[in-house]
């Protein structure tokens, strides 16, 4: 697939992206070298191939879920303009 000096211009306009005929030619160029590698990458053979979500196989290492905090809200509400509850009470904003 390759693009033309009216498809650039087109795809310009709908960007809303002000672009001279120079431009426009070396973007066509240039989009064409793009859509040139996309269709060689799919032309590449991948059966028997597993998908991967990471080009590198690595392991995320996590840390034990556990709480890291004492609980603190008394002293946080304490200089809280209003609170209820244990909720922050705020000005209401919508009619």
């Amino acid at each position: 697939m390759s693009l033309s000096l009216d498809d650039v211009s087109r795809i310009a306009r709908l960007a809303r992206i002000e672009i001279s005929p120079a431009e426009a030619t070396r973007t066509r160029d240039q989009l064409n070298g793009i859509l040139a590698f996309v269709e060689q990458l799919q032309a590449v053979n991948t059966d028997g191939i597993e998908p991967m979500a990471h080009a590198v196989d690595v392991v995320q290492r996590l840390r034990p879920d556990a709480i890291t905090e004492s609980d603190r809200r008394e002293a946080f509400q304490a200089i809280a303009p209003e609170t209820e509850a244990g909720l922050y009470l705020v000005p209401k904003v919508i009619e």
